[in-house]
């Protein structure tokens, strides 16, 4: 019966392909602020070009992998993300931990994900993605969204939305709802 356990022990040394490779990334920036601006193409009558901030994220520690084949960055010690729209309104990202993959334009959050708009409106749920190309963000973990216009407190999982919160769409909810009904004159 001893030889049995003793037989079981996996020896074999792993090299090659088989073998599993370090991965560093590429570069690590600390205090990591990026800025991210647009421009209409305008110039004003200086020359200047007007441009405008869309966001400001912000991260202690920012690991760069764009030296892979599939590129990614990591924030692994969290993220907040200010976005401002065409008026100036301000929406806020923060997560425990995130990803950038630069060839898919996909966000995953992870980790107390709170979105907080300038109108008090709220989503809290442990991972969601952002899909950038689409201006598109889901989820399939649980969620709470507060609505402080409308009295709501929604509780559910799986959830999409637009950025602005103008279009949702709940797979499973429950929670406090109240629904205003317009009034014909």
């Amino acid at each position: 019966m001893a030889m049995l356990f003793c037989s079981c022990a996996d020896n074999y040394k792993r090299v090659g392909d088989e073998a599993i490779k370090n991965i560093f990334p590429s570069g690590i920036a600390e205090d990591f602020t990026l800025t991210y601006t647009e421009t209409n193409g305008e110039k004003e009558e200086d020359g200047e070009v007007v441009s405008r901030v869309v966001a400001v994220l912000k991260s202690a520690v920012s690991n760069d992998f764009d030296n892979l084949s599939f590129s990614y960055r990591t924030f692994p010690d969290g993220l907040k993300v200010e976005f401002f729209d065409d008026k100036g309104m301000k929406s806020t990202v923060t997560a425990d931990f995130g990803i950038i993959y630069s060839k898919t334009n996909l966000i995953d959050l992870q980790g107390n994900v709170v979105i907080e708009t300038e109108d008090g409106k709220k989503l809290e749920a442990p991972q969601i993605f952002w899909d950038r190309n689409n201006d598109w963000i889901f989820t399939q973990e649980k969620f709470k969204y507060t609505n402080p216009e409308e009295g709501t407190v929604m509780d559910g999982e799986g959830m999409d939305f637009n950025r602005s919160f103008s279009f949702l769409h709940a797979n499973r909810t429950y929670g406090l709802m109240s629904i205003k009904e317009k009034k014909d004159d």
